[in-house]
């Protein structure tokens, strides 16, 4: 912008440079500038006024376009140079109209946007209505493509670990989650690309997005949740900024905050140049030639253009021309209402203050010629008085020296003192008489409008007696406010016996001139009722207020003045000089019905500024020449300024001279200000719409001002001023630009209450115009509502912006009101947003697989295994209908079911993410949301049925399907056991009854066929390589191995035979057959998979469960059974000696008993009121076994006890066999070492007990089976032993028979104790009479034999022991 303090030789030099690249850069191709077109510019009046050699082509555009026959483009000349021939007269000068229609479109263009501007600037520089507001909400930094494509390549440099930010898995997982799902999303890109996305936006879905993830985190003891969420926060705003200085980025921030939330005037006319598209010298000559920069000409300005709105309002009132209202009876209101709207007008202007201070009296609003508003009859109350008028100045004075002392000595002390009239006395410091220098201030303060400045030299008297110091001389000034501000010499006045007669002071008088004071300078005048001699006075023009100004003459030191002339009504205008009027050489008059009062200025320029002074304080409509412009005007090409003309005029004269005195001269009220400010607020929208902000249509608080006060100041209704705004939002929403629907809320609520009467802004007349214009755009915002709600997914993405879907909503509901008191029935409301979701269902769905569709077919592509051509196959896959029609008659069933699951993700995703960001603000209508979901669903399910019915029968990979979403089903509790899934339970019930139908044959053919090739090796020795060992399979036709392949749920592969967690101790211990452990395995993992399926009905779900716990107790009952025979069926074929070794099969047999109980605790237990129902059974049947598995294998231990003593029963006394066995051994012994009689058979039995004992011990996993087979082996032991003694009660043992029983007896019991049966077991009295018997026999044997038992006794020993050992 020009300040208009620059020089006038720079200025031009700008305004030319500008000017004439304007020139070249406006005219368009094709276009040809006459020969004529510069030396003719001045005469174009029509044009710009005449653009001038200077100016080229008049400041750009085709200045001269509009001017007719005058310089510019003439279609019709023939001079040479420029143009080339043409082959068709006729067709060029048909381009030729065509090119001059659109130059002078563009011209018209162009000049209503100049108009616009000046409105527009005056409502800048001088607003006395609106005020930038402060509490508007602060729009975010909105996002660009390029900025979102930088932010995802951030995003995904921190997922492939490419930055410095240290992350856990968990952070990591939610980044990659956030990545996947908002920044990848077209969604997020139809949002930016609608500018409604802001940096703000995309860290609110983040900061909501890993809530619930923390919250599902476990607690770690001294870190709180909120922690980690700052922390992740902190993380994120990391990786968002990327390797930006985050001081610079709050900078940046601060500043853009500061300028959206205030700007100064400058910023302000920067901006609406940039919207009306006004160049920057056209801006310069505008504002210095307006005076933007003096306020007193703005008000003067105002005060006019209220003039003309009630002189306007009186015409329409006399011509009856008023717009079609709904009412005739409005037509009279209208009247009211533009002159009240004035009053208010001219109420606020008379508010404004006139001084910083403000000391002077406002006055009552008064226009002496406004009658119709004020009543004259208080006219009398409203004239001034003489205290009315105060004026109050600061004046500086500053001594800077004295000359002319050459009579005081040298080291004389000087000071000076200063006064003003009546007010106090200052002084300066002392100096010496040879440098009497100072260059003090003092500062005074005084009302009087000619004061009177005393400078006084005094010297200190030597004199003992001097009361007073002795004064050398003293000067008065008279200054005023026009008065020169810098230092001057003037001649002291001295008395006659000083020696210094020539005395000199140098010192400078500023007098500031007060606010509310808008010119002084003397003046000769003379008038009807003041100033009645024509004499030279001093007169200042006040304001005393906006609307009352006074024209006083004032005589020295008088604080009042001694006549007034108050300027309501009066005109000023220029005068010829006045005959018999000596004095004075510039004349002008002020002229009122019944009085004139003629004025004189010494000089041209003081005049000029008297009359403008004067023509900005009367408020005329009548603006006065100066008759020398009036000479330049008539003037062939007189261009020489005026030397003695002011500043303003010089400004003036050079925006006629670049074609901009129309614009400025214009009347406000001549123009349709509402097409106007229609015009305006479009460019301020689409300027708005397209700045840095995702301001989602507001305007920044700049524009709210500047459009607020233009339409105060040009009576712009606010119906039509909202009813604008709306068609604008309307179009740009239309068009894909994301509007608040708050905003369309705020400006439909106030037309809808200005049409139905309310007054909202209290203009009471409503017309035809306004109410039609209403009700259409009531119609489009209907539609355009019910749009939104429809594509609420791609309209409000992810919630955002926050809370405008509620409020879109609540718009509708608005919307659908008849009038403003009535609400609409809420079943109205219902059937709208029904039918809305209705079709945003089909509209998602349709979306939804479209993208699932793209999304396999890139899939696919990227498998393939050429992918160098992957943008071509991808193009070719997805665009091309044909070939994807033929493709997807081609599609496997497989393929069919795995696209349908990767639907129903998707499916659920999408559920899912209405829930979270879309359920509040459905969260009145929610039941609609319920029935929008199920109608989403049915569509799903139509797709669903088609990929279910193509699979072959009895296969069962739909099964992740149904767990899919059931687990989403049952846990929504809106729609578990809803219509779509009662539909799925239906679809899957008899898949599950048929799938447990065939594992149940299945298991039980492997049960048997198991058994007939039982090895009964425990499950450890097959499974030493588990992974590599495949267990036997199921051998029906067309059903699988359990689990299901690709299932992805926990349960293991039998070809892996991945075991289940409760088989972990197979790698630490023994455990039963290859056969039992692959029945518990299938069965426990069946019902774990029917378990995980969750199935909701409640029934069926405990049916299945009944029929399963059934199943597993039948299953192991046969296996118990099979074992129970195959155990003893085992025991027969072992060798009935003391070479019987336990197998290993034996052992694993048992094991199966316990593994059979552990499981069936499991696998039979039924809760809910029948617990154990079927464990019970199955537990008494295992534990009947286990007695009768015991009882065998102590039969078979007793059946080898008796082969013993059948053995011993040979050394009988009185037998044959006795006899001739003692005398062989007694023959052999002289011959041979002989071992000792009976020894080994002693010893092969012990060593069979205790090898028994140790693999029973080792082997068996029951340890309650152990001791109760210890036990009963033991008793059954000594009952045999017992009983074997008391058949040879009277007889004696032989020696052998004592020694081996001895032996026998005593190491069992030892053994027996060792493996920890029980003292009183051990001790019975089967044992004692046994220990008693044996006792009395090696007592008897020790005296008949001597040394024949050969230390052998059932005395213990330790000799014994170590021997044992």
């Amino acid at each position: 912008m020009l300040d208009p303090s620059s020089s006038e030789e720079e200025s031009d030099e700008i305004l030319e440079e500008e000017s004439g690249k304007e020139a070249l850069g406006s005219a368009a191709p094709g276009a040809r500038l006459s020969p004529s077109r510069t030396s003719e510019g001045s005469a174009g009046g029509a044009g710009l006024g005449g653009a001038g050699a200077a100016a080229g082509a008049g400041g750009g555009g085709g200045a001269g376009a509009a001017g007719g026959a005058a310089g510019g483009l003439q279609p019709g000349s023939r001079a040479g140079g420029g143009r080339p021939s043409s082959p068709s007269p006729s067709v060029v000068s048909e381009k030729e109209k065509e090119e001059l229609e659109r130059l002078q479109k563009e011209e018209e263009e162009r000049k209503k946007r100049l108009q616009l501007y000046v409105f527009v600037m005056r409502c800048i520089a001088y607003p006395f209505n609106a005020k930038q507001p402060t509490d508007m909400a602060r729009r975010q930094q909105k996002i660009s493509k390029q900025q979102l494509q930088t932010v995802k390549d951030r995003f995904q440099a921190f997922l492939n670990g490419e930055t410095q930010i240290v992350a856990d898995e968990a952070f990591m997982n939610a980044v990659q989650s956030y990545y996947e799902v908002f920044l990848k999303s077209d969604r997020v890109a139809r949002m930016v690309q609608s500018g409604g996305c802001s940096a703000n936006d995309s860290r609110e879905v983040f900061k909501k997005h890993i809530e619930k993830r923390v919250r599902s985190l476990p607690e770690i003891d001294g870190l709180s949740k909120e922690t980690v969420l700052s922390s992740w926060m902190a993380k994120f705003d990391a990786i968002y900024r990327g390797e930006e200085d985050p001081r610079k980025q709050q900078a940046r921030m601060t500043a853009s905050a500061a300028s959206e939330l205030i700007l100064s005037k400058e910023q302000l006319y920067e901006m609406f140049q940039n919207i009306l598209g006004i160049k920057k010298f056209e801006h310069q000559l505008l504002y210095n030639a307006c005076q933007l920069d003096n306020p007193d000409e703005q008000a003067a300005q105002i005060r006019r253009e209220l003039d003309g709105r009630l002189q306007m309002a009186d015409q329409i009132a006399r011509e009856r021309k008023f717009p079609k209202f709904v009412s005739k009876e409005m037509e009279n209101m209208y009247i009211e209402e533009l002159k009240s709207s004035v009053n208010l007008l001219m109420a606020n202007l008379e508010s404004m203050p006139v001084s910083k201070g403000g000391e002077f009296k406002l006055q009552k609003l008064k226009r002496s010629h406004n009658a119709s508003i004020i009543d004259m009859g208080e006219e009398s109350e409203n004239q001034l008085s003489k205290s009315d008028v105060v004026l109050s100045f600061s004046l500086e004075v500053v001594i800077m020296e004295v000359q002319g002392l050459k009579s005081l000595a040298p080291n004389r002390i000087v000071y000076c003192t200063m006064e003003v009239e009546g007010g106090e006395k200052l002084q300066t410091d002392q100096a010496e008489a040879s440098k009497p220098t100072w260059g003090t201030q003092g500062d005074f303060s005084t009302t009087h409008a000619l004061p009177a400045v005393k400078v006084k030299l005094f010297t200190e008297s030597t004199g003992v007696l001097a009361l007073e110091d002795k004064e050398l001389g003293r000067v008065i000034l008279h200054p005023t406010p026009n008065s020169p501000k810098q230092s001057e010499w003037h001649k002291m006045t001295v008395s006659k016996n000083c020696p210094d007669q020539d005395l000199k002071i140098k010192l400078a008088v500023r007098m500031d001139k007060p606010q509310n004071m808008k010119h002084s300078g003397y003046l000769w005048a003379i008038g009807k009722n003041v100033w009645k001699r024509w004499k030279k006075r001093f007169f200042v023009l006040v304001q005393v207020s906006q609307y009352t100004f006074a024209m006083c003459s004032y005589r020295e030191k008088k604080a009042e003045p001694q006549e007034l002339l108050q300027l309501d009504g009066y005109t000023v205008d220029y005068t010829d000089p006045q005959p018999g009027l000596e004095g004075g050489r510039a004349f002008f008059n002020a002229v009122k019905e019944g009085d004139t009062v003629i004025f004189a200025s010494d000089d041209e320029q003081d005049r000029i500024l008297w009359v403008q002074a004067m023509y900005r304080a009367t408020g005329q409509s009548h603006k006065p020449v100066p008759p020398t412009q009036v000479q330049k005007l008539n003037a062939k090409g007189g261009n020489v300024p005026q030397l003695d003309a002011p500043i303003s005029q010089f400004y003036a004269d050079r925006a006629q001279k670049h074609g901009m005195d129309e614009f400025i001269s214009s009347n406000p009220c001549n123009f349709d200000h509402a097409s106007l400010f229609e015009m305006v607020q479009r460019l301020t929208l689409d300027h708005r719409l397209n700045d840095s902000y995702s301001c989602l249509g507001w305007f920044s608080p700049g524009q709210v001002f500047v459009l607020d006060e233009y339409c105060a100041r040009n009576g712009v209704r606010g119906c039509h001023r909202h009813l604008c705004y709306l068609r604008d939002l309307l179009e740009r929403a239309e068009n894909g630009a994301m509007i608040d629907p708050t905003l369309l809320h705020y400006s439909f609520a106030f037309c809808a209450s200005h049409v139905h009467g309310n007054r909202p802004d209290g203009i009471g007349t409503v017309t035809v115009e306004e109410k039609e214009r209403f009700e259409e755009i009531k119609e489009r915002l209907r539609v355009l509502l019910e749009n939104q709600i429809t594509h609420f997914r791609y309209c409000f993405p992810f919630g955002r912006p926050e809370g405008a879907l509620k409020a879109t909503l609540s718009l509708l509901e608005r919307v659908l009101m008849k009038d403003i008191v009535t609400p609409v029935p809420q079943e109205e409301v219902k059937t709208v947003i029904r039918k809305c979701l209705e079709q945003a269902a089909l509209v998602n769905y349709s979306r939804l697989s479209e993208y699932a569709k793209i999304e396999g077919k890139k899939r696919e592509m990227y498998e393939h295994p050429v992918f160098c051509l992957a943008s071509q196959v991808m193009d070719l896959t997805i665009q091309n209908q044909k070939d994807a029609e033929n493709v997807g008659r081609l599609i496997t069933p497989a393929k069919k079911l795995e696209d349908t699951i990767r639907l129903a993700e998707l499916v659920i995703e999408v559920l899912q993410q209405n829930e979270e960001h879309h359920a509040e603000a459905f969260a009145w209508w929610s039941d609609l949301m319920v029935e929008h979901a199920e109608t989403f669903l049915s569509l799903f399910a139509v797709d669903m049925d088609a990929a279910l019915e193509v699979q072959p029968p009895d296969t069962w990979d739909s099964f992740p399907l149904f767990q899919l979403l059931n687990d989403f089903l049952r846990t929504d509790y809106n729609l578990c056991n809803g219509k779509f899934h009662k539909h799925l339970q239906d679809l899957f019930a008899p898949l599950v009854v048929r799938y447990v139908d065939l594992m149940e044959s299945s298991i039980a053919q492997s049960i048997h066929r198991g058994f007939e090739r039982e090895s009964w090796e425990p499950v450890k020795s097959l499974t030493s390589n588990l992974p590599n060992v495949n267990l036997p399979n199921v051998n029906l036709p067309k059903v699988p191995n359990l689990p299901v392949p690709n299932i992805p749920l926990g349960i293991p592969q039998m070809p892996t035979f991945s075991a289940p967690s409760w088989m972990a101790a197979i790698y630490d211990a023994d455990n039963g057959s290859g056969t039992s452990e692959d029945l518990f395995w299938k069965l426990d993992a069946l019902q774990t998979f029917i378990r995980d399926l969750h199935w909701p009905e409640e029934e069926f779900g405990k049916h299945l469960e009944q029929r399963l716990k059934l199943m597993a107790s039948d299953m192991i009952e046969s296996c118990v059974k099979r074992t129970r025979i195959a155990f003893e069926v085992k025991l027969q074929k072992t060798s009935r000696s003391t070479d019987f070794r336990v197998p290993q099969s034996i052992c694993t047999m048992f094991n199966v008993m316990v593994d059979a109980k552990a499981q069936s605790t499991k696998l039979c237990s039924m809760e809910m009121g029948q617990e154990h129902q079927y464990h019970s059974k199955i537990d008494e049947l295992i534990e009947e076994t286990v007695k009768e598995m015991i009882t065998l294998l102590v039969a078979k231990f007793v059946t080898i006890l008796e082969g013993v003593l059948a053995k011993l029963s040979r050394y009988d006394e009185g037998t044959l066999f006795s006899s001739f066995l003692s005398f062989t051994v007694k023959a052999a012994s002289k011959y041979v070492d002989v071992p000792k009689p009976g020894m080994d058979v002693a010893d092969a039995y012990v060593t069979f007990v205790r090898h028994s004992q140790d693999v029973l011990r080792d082997k068996v996993n029951e340890e309650m089976y152990i001791e109760r087979l210890f036990d009963q082996w033991y008793n059954s032991s000594m009952n045999v032993i017992c009983t074997w003694l008391t058949d040879r009660m009277d007889l004696q043992l032989h020696i052998y028979q004592l020694k081996t029983l001895i032996r026998m007896v005593k190491k069992t019991y030892r053994d027996f104790r060792l493996q920890g049966v029980l003292d009183s077991t051990l001790n019975s009295k089967t044992y004692e009479t046994i220990r008693n018997r044996l006792t009395v026999e090696e007592a008897t044997a020790s005296v008949s034999e001597g040394g024949g038992l050969q230390g052998i006794s059932m005395k213990d020993s330790d000799e014994e022991d170590e021997e044992d050992d």
